[in-house]
């Protein structure tokens, strides 16, 4: 079953107001607009790297949206 979270400072993001986390079993999906600068060449459809913490995966979409997945705390 998902549940959905309000948004915390665990993603930066507590000033995004169209981005939301959803919790599926022990993970956490969070979407929303990518509002990070990024230093380096981002691909402009798909592009995946590692996250700030350990175990988190971003994804950036169309150079516009962010998903973060992570284990949920």
């Amino acid at each position: 079953m998902a549940h959905i979270n309000t948004l915390g400072a665990r993603f930066g993001s507590d000033y995004v107001p169209s981005a939301f986390v959803m919790r599926i079993g022990q993970r956490e999906l969070f979407i929303g607009p990518d509002f990070r600068n990024r230093f380096s060449q981002v691909n402009p459809v798909f592009d995946c790297r590692a996250g700030i913490e350990a175990g988190y995966l971003e994804i950036v979409l169309f150079s516009k949206w962010l998903i973060v997945l992570s284990r949920a705390k």
